[in-house]
């Protein structure tokens, strides 16, 4: 597909840019089904681990659509007002300011949720006329309801098996939206990941993602995730800038991943029993 300029907006921020398509591999039918679904005028939502590629999926998307991206990091904090908009003091007089859904749905971008389960079930519930039939934003400060410009999109994400129970998408919001599940990818697409990402060689990827691999297999509550892709990408980066692999897994996998002693300890000897402890150039 040929370059295109994009409009890219990420929490607020906005600007035109010539871009390059993200670099993002398929693994299975998601690609296919998320383009059926936007051209339906479908919301979709994400579900998979952290890392394992759901943001640059969604930032390949919108690329391949030709949309622009609005892509809000979902928190505690986050009310309906961040989400729709608010009256501001400017100088003298009180202003009307677009939170980033709102400017989304007036423009037609595709507007990205991460982690949505992370904001307040309240604040979410005003998706619901935007993602079924009606593809509506009411804005009750204003009085007025939004029809989505021709374009518009809707997308969230959000971990399930991370999440407590008592943080989930409602049954009312779910049913609203076409689901697409993730998981790792193999070992060969994700060795060509890290090498895209990082620059490092093959040989130096495939001892990353077996280690991986094996992390992932383990069975203990003292991990906060499995070792995903992102964090083998950082420990390539690590090894480009000249640290041996052992080193750079310490830093940018078994560090992230526990704060458990003992844990921590069994993930060291699985360093030192899968990587070698050379400094690959």
């Amino acid at each position: 597909m040929a370059d295109e300029p994009m409009l890219a907006q990420q929490n607020g921020a906005i600007a035109t840019e010539d871009v390059m398509r993200p670099y993002y591999q398929a693994v299975g039918d998601e690609e296919i089904v998320f383009k059926a679904a936007y051209r339906q005028g479908l919301s979709l939502v994400l579900k998979g681990p952290t890392g394992c590629g759901k943001t640059r999926f969604v930032e390949a998307m919108a690329h391949d659509l030709g949309r622009p991206l609005v892509t809000v990091a979902c928190h505690d904090d986050l009310t309906t007002a961040d989400l729709v908009g608010r009256y501001l003091l400017r100088g003298n007089e009180t202003v009307w300011v677009d939170g980033p859904l709102t400017r989304a749905v007036r423009e037609g971008a595709i507007c990205y949720l991460d982690e949505v389960v992370e904001a307040r079930q309240d604040t979410t519930v005003v998706l619901h006329p935007l993602a079924d039939h009606r593809r509506q934003l009411p804005i009750e400060r204003l009085g007025v309801t939004l029809d989505a410009a021709p374009g518009f999109g809707l997308v969230v994400s959000y971990n399930p098996g991370y999440q407590s129970v008592l943080k989930d998408l409602k049954d009312s919001t779910r049913q609203r939206m076409v689901a697409i599940e993730f998981g790792f990818p193999t070992a060969e697409i994700e060795e060509q990941i890290v090498i895209n990402e990082s620059g490092v060689d093959r040989a130096t990827a495939a001892e990353l993602v077996r280690l991986g691999h094996a992390i992932r297999r383990l069975e203990t509550g003292g991990l906060r995730e499995v070792a995903s892709t992102r964090v083998l990408i950082a420990a390539a980066r690590l090894v480009c800038e000249g640290l041996t692999m052992r080193t750079a897994a310490r830093a940018a996998i078994a560090g992230p991943l526990t704060d458990d002693v003992a844990v921590g300890r069994s993930l060291n000897e699985m360093l030192d029993v899968y990587l070698p402890d050379a400094v690959h150039d």
